[in-house]
């Protein structure tokens, strides 16, 4: 490990649906803030959205959405190396390595596992089973100190944390344990539809997603038909969920508290505010979409991306997989 000179950042956005404002708010944007202080790889892992069952060519077109989104969102591919998962095949092949010291009873108590099988009933495969694997190969591959993660998946990284510490235990240090870095005010944007639940690109109903790349109509649309409660003052408190997810979203796009947003509404009513939070997403997310179609437009320029990240990104790879595969007693193709 002495090879890094900068502690290393690393997370990774699914290719499976059009990005929210919850991936938006929660990490990409986030992202940016480390590009000068740590070396920052930034993957779309497409082997992970496979476990769902996916149309190959919608998978491949959003490819490329996910990394034009990462670029629009300010990461610049000079300071980040942006790559796909699948470019490196070093992820699939420590993955199964991990597998070897990872628990089943750890794997059957992940939680999102579950979740997803209730939803995928006709498709419980082992890759939904051993996702958190992959997840942990992905981050101990490049000796990661730092995982941007919303609290959904803080349960995975803990898996990663001890699987990293369990190698370590029988081969002596491998791998850096990586810690969570969970930004407090807007680690969860909730369903405009059902405060309860975690806004996913993945809803059916349209009108309990925001999406990144929504026309403002659109976005003012979903915004005045939230889900709140049937008071009318704008307070963050508890059972005004749907207003405390309204106020941590406009809180996330204007920078302000909930005290100076409590203040700037006193004595207005849900309609008023509803517009006003919508106009705010609608503001800040022009620029990113306006830069998003420039890079959608040129197909060559995102390839070079992808090819640079994955140079970049298998050269750390192979440092970790060179002394994984030694300690492990894997023997090295003479040539």
């Amino acid at each position: 490990m002495m090879y890094k000179d900068k502690k290393v950042v690393f997370s990774g956005v699914q290719p499976s649906g059009v990005l929210t404002i919850g991936n938006y708010l929660g990490a990409i944007r986030n992202f940016t803030e480390f590009s000068d202080e740590y070396l920052c790889y930034y993957c779309v892992v497409d082997e992970h959205a496979i476990t769902v069952r996916q149309t190959p060519a919608d998978l491949r077109r959003r490819t490329y959405e996910t990394l034009a989104l990462y670029i629009a969102c300010g990461l610049d591919p000079e300071k980040n190396t942006l790559f796909v998962q699948s470019h490196v095949s070093a992820h699939a092949e420590l993955a199964w390595i991990l597998d070897c010291f990872t628990m089943f009873g750890e794997l059957s108590r992940m939680t999102q596992f579950k979740d997803k099988s209730a939803k995928n009933a006709d498709n419980i495969n082992a890759g939904l089973f051993t996702y958190p694997t992959l997840m942990a190969a992905d981050i101990l591959l490049y000796q990661t100190d730092m995982v941007p993660v919303g609290v959904d998946q803080k349960q995975h990284l803990e898996l990663a944390r001890d699987i990293a510490e369990r190698f370590n235990s029988v081969f002596g240090d491998t791998f850096v344990v990586p810690e969570p870095y969970i930004p407090k005010a807007t680690a969860k944007i909730m369903s405009l539809a059902d405060p309860s639940k975690k806004m996913s690109k993945s809803d059916e109903n349209e009108n309990a997603t925001v999406r990144i790349l929504d026309p403002k109509d659109v976005i003012i649309r979903k915004f005045k038909r939230a889900v709140t409660d049937s008071g009318s003052e704008i307070k963050y408190e508890d059972g005004k969920e749907g207003i405390k997810n309204l106020m941590s979203i406009y809180g996330a796009f204007t920078g302000k508290t909930m005290d100076e947003i409590e203040k700037e509404f006193d004595g207005k009513g849900y309609g008023e505010f509803k517009l006003a939070v919508g106009e705010a997403c609608a503001d800040k997310l022009a620029p990113v979409q306006s830069e998003f179609a420039k890079l959608m437009n040129d197909k060559a320029y995102l390839e070079d991306v992808m090819a640079k990240g994955a140079e970049n990104a298998g050269r750390a790879a192979v440092r970790t997989m060179s002394k994984v595969r030694r300690k492990i007693g894997f023997t090295e193709a003479k040539r």
